[in-house]
């Protein structure tokens, strides 16, 4: 059977439906074709212990002035992230102390280490305010930047092994991989992109500070309704001549256009087949920026225990599997749950184990940092986001060395009636949801400019 429309947008994820909108807004016709049974993309609710969780993004905050707007427009509220009333854990080379919740809160090193990690930061950051996020690969220093890998710098520039395990341990945070898998220019962009380091790894006042009530997919349902969203639909091709885009779905189905929006991550954009086949750089690039390896695991209990304690339920260590932790308890604390993220190079080791060695690690990191009672949940979940078949792996794309000065003035280029949207194609808070937004509203005000 085949569908016709001005506009075809392949994928369901914050990029695509916002794209989506604001053409539909401008009176075009748009068809949105998503794999999975749901909206949303990386945004996916899930339920534990009957309270709604994110098993996929979940914090919006500083700077993210499109997602506060769009969340009031669709009626949703925020609530804060869990963080003013404890102090976080620190568990960094075989000795755990607490330091303040608060922004610009310093872990407790010894004076030398702290030194050390001072003028990194300071170091580090320097070299990020210096690069024009829109544009990386035009910075007189790229080509030096990016052919060495982040860990490169980190083991040049930071002598204690506090100092290099903070930076470690924040690039898989930020990036669900490796120092040594990013190239430092790709360090030095993300961070530009997301004003700094603190915001990014901060909950005050950061990238983590707020979360919507009943879950972020909410926001991805709310903004689909009354759009034309055809679920259940993988692309598997795009043809394209003079007369306009033709997209075949692995149901069998055919969809015409004039214009294609491809939404989704750029390893699987990758994998969809063109006719004709795209230019031999679009194809390169798509090769060379893979996804980041994540699992998010939530274990819920009777109370919020570790604020008695005067914790606030987030942890960073250098010592996995779970290497940083959040408390994501309901906003009225009805129960506590806490989740951990397993990342990178730990990640792929881990699962690869037998489910009960998975949820055992993963409770005895829990232990480490909270105490017995964390040994013992009423429920638990996990959610690898690497073994989605229409993700393959989160948060986003991270760049290897060599991807930026090579392949970065042609990232967001159309290829004639094709064109590109999501997180890792924006220039500001590349790699959040707004971010996404943001892409989302850009393509669709270069595709209404082509019709």
């Amino acid at each position: 059977m085949s569908h016709q429309s001005e506009v075809l947008v392949i994928g369901a994820g914050l990029a695509g439906l916002s794209a989506a909108r604001s053409l539909t807004d401008r009176g075009h016709t748009v068809i949105v074709l998503e794999a999975r049974d749901r909206v949303g993309g990386r945004l996916e609710g899930g339920v534990l212990d009957g309270q709604p969780i994110e098993l996929g993004g979940t914090w919006i905050g500083e700077g993210h002035s499109r997602m506060y707007d769009l969340i009031s427009t669709l009626g949703l509220s925020t609530f804060r992230t869990w963080n003013d009333d404890g102090e976080l854990l620190v568990d960094l080379g075989g000795r755990q102390s607490r330091m303040g919740a608060r922004k610009g809160a310093v872990p407790k090193f010894s004076p030398f280490s702290l030194a050390d990690l001072f003028q990194g930061l300071t170091r580090f950051q320097r070299l990020a305010r210096s690069v024009d996020p829109r544009q990386p690969w035009a910075h007189r220093k790229a080509a030096v930047w990016d052919g060495q890998t982040y860990e490169t710098w980190i083991r040049r520039n930071l002598r204690t092994e506090a100092g290099r395990a903070y930076f470690r341990v924040t690039a898989e945070a930020i990036y669900a991989a490796d120092a040594s898998d990013l190239s430092l220019l790709h360090a030095l962009f993300y961070t530009a992109s997301n004003g700094d380091l603190e915001t990014l790894v901060a909950v005050d006042k950061g990238a983590q500070q707020d979360r919507v009530v009943g879950g972020s997919v909410r926001i991805a349902e709310t903004l689909a309704t009354g759009l034309d969203v055809r679920l259940g639909r993988p692309v598997t091709a795009v043809a394209q001549d003079d007369d306009g885009a033709t997209v075949t779905t692995r149901t069998g189905d055919s969809y015409t256009a004039k214009q294609v929006i491809v939404a989704i991550p750029p390893t699987l954009a990758g994998r969809i087949h063109y006719v004709p086949l795209l230019p031999a750089w679009r194809d390169q690039l798509s090769q060379r920026v893979p996804a980041g390896t994540v699992t998010k695991c939530f274990a819920s209990y009777p109370t919020p225990f570790w604020r008695d304690d005067g914790l606030n339920g987030q942890a960073v260590s250098d010592c996995g599997p779970v290497k940083i932790t959040f408390d994501v308890s309901p906003p009225d604390a009805g129960i506590g749950i806490l989740m951990g993220f397993v990342e990178g190079g730990d990640g792929r080791t881990w699962q690869r184990l037998p489910d009960d060695h998975r949820r055992a690690q993963v409770l005895e990191c829990f232990r480490r940092y909270f105490g017995a009672a964390a040994s013992d949940p009423h429920d638990y979940v996990e959610k690898d986001w690497s073994a989605e078949e229409f993700t393959r792996g989160c948060y986003g794309a991270h760049f290897a060395p060599g991807v930026w000065t090579s392949y970065g003035s042609v990232l967001r280029e159309p290829v004639d009636r094709i064109h590109w949207a999501g997180a890792e194609y924006a220039a500001e808070w590349s790699g959040y949801m707004e971010g996404a937004v943001r892409s989302g509203r850009s393509t669709a005000d270069e595709v209404h400019d082509a019709l």
